[in-house]
């Protein structure tokens, strides 16, 4: 769609025209007085002509302005200006500070299929909806540039940098984890076009609205979904049977290892204590082999004895005694031959 131009106005042709028609009233009688209330009425118009340029700009808006339809002059923020009326001029007012919204994939409450539906980076289809929020931060730009940029062109870069999105990831991206990076890739890519386009568009907002597999397959979509989150909550479970498990099992371990070292250490003891003992007597056995050979003996019947259960027998009284460690004397009788 093209703009047509403003016809260019000729001053020269103008001016010769209005000396044209002063110049008719000049002749006959009363023509100069005529003439003086001819200019009269002209400059009353062109001073009501050029009052028509006065215009408000409400806070948060902007006026564009052109002089013979070009944009030669900075827009004017808000308060009271003039500008030369048409067809010299012409001003339109854009609002800045408007949040506008773009629904791609949906109108409403109404799916919209033909923009929804994408292809994934792994080949699988997936109904995507996109929510856009976006203001104005050119209005020369929206205005001049591009045609309908609010419109079409809007939807049009939005809907390819969405696709351009979800066509480099998989469909378990797109649909669970991955959402996040989604809105933040679409709106990067989504702003980068529309600024080379330069529309004029500042990009506020991308946020995914519903995002599910096509209906024909949902159910089998929800059972991988369902299955992923079982696995997920005994992937906890085991976890925590872990972090319970593992302390007890550490402060066992840690306790064997104590009882194993001081048990060792009660062993090599004991064994220099014995070998220190035998280097002792094996010393003085040395020097007197006799004594302490019958030294020896009596120590092992000292340690022997008081465990062996003994019958001593008097052969006056025919009573025997027996004994056992510490067990007090037991004294019976010897039957009769």
């Amino acid at each position: 769609m093209q703009r047509q131009d403003e016809p260019e106005v000729n001053l020269e042709q103008i001016l010769e025209r209005v000396r044209a028609f002063f110049g008719r009233f000049k002749l006959g009688g009363g023509g100069g007085s005529l003439a003086y209330i001819v200019f009269g009425i002209m400059v009353l118009a062109v001073l009501g002509w050029a009052s028509t340029g006065f215009y408000t700009v409400q806070p948060g808006e902007e006026a564009v302005l052109r002089l013979f339809g070009k944009n030669n002059n900075a827009p004017q923020g808000p308060g009271l200006h003039w500008y030369p009326p048409g067809p010299v001029g012409k001003r339109v007012t854009v609002r800045k500070d408007e949040v506008r919204r773009l629904e791609l994939g949906f109108r409403g409450d109404t799916s919209i299929p033909a923009e929804s539906l994408m292809i994934t980076g792994d080949e699988n289809i997936v109904d995507v909806q996109l929510l856009v929020q976006y203001d104005i931060k050119d209005s020369a730009e929206f205005l001049f540039n591009v045609v309908d940029p609010d419109g079409i062109t809007m939807r049009d870069v939005a809907e390819t940098s969405l696709r351009q999105v979800v066509g480099s990831r998989n469909i378990d991206d797109v649909l669970t984890t991955g959402k996040e990076e989604v809105q933040a890739s679409t709106r990067i890519q989504l702003q980068s076009l529309l600024d080379t386009y330069q529309t004029g568009i500042n990009v506020i907002q991308v946020q995914l609205q519903n995002v599910n597999p096509p209906t024909q397959v949902q159910d089998a979509f929800d059972d991988v979904v369902r299955a992923k989150e079982d696995k997920e909550r005994i992937i906890n479970l085991a976890s925590a049977y872990e972090e319970e498990i593992l302390p007890t099992a550490r402060g066992e371990a840690a306790r064997s290892i104590e009882n194993a070292e001081a048990f060792k250490a009660q062993r090599v003891n004991l064994a220099i204590g014995q070998a220190e003992r035998f280097i002792a007597i094996l010393s003085e056995y040395r020097k007197a082999p006799d004594i302490t050979r019958q030294r020896l003996y009596l120590e092992a019947m000292e340690e022997i004895l008081p465990g062996v259960t003994k019958f001593i027998v008097d052969p006056g009284t025919n009573i025997v005694v027996v004994t056992k460690e510490a067990e007090a004397e037991n004294i019976l009788p010897l039957p009769s031959e």
